[in-house]
């Protein structure tokens, strides 16, 4: 089997936070909005509830975080 030479994006994006009370986030998975997200235990029910395990959140190769870290829930 040969490999790609273009690593295959990661299936979760997460967006910017935006304002709102509480703060969230867009979650994205293949491309598609699935919802927001106030915290990283959000982004893992979405991935669950999406067939989708993740075990490391700051692995890139699994989840693009957009704006900010997995730390980063509050407006800049």
């Amino acid at each position: 089997m040969t490999e790609s030479p273009h690593p295959a994006a990661p299936r979760i994006t997460v967006l910017p936070v935006q304002p709102g009370d509480p703060p969230f986030r867009i979650v994205e998975i293949d491309g598609e909005v699935i919802g927001s997200a106030t915290d990283m235990t959000d982004v893992l029910i979405a991935a669950s509830a999406a067939g989708i395990r993740i075990h490391d959140l700051d692995d890139p190769a699994v989840v693009r975080w957009v704006g900010g870290g997995k730390l980063t829930w509050k407006p800049r």
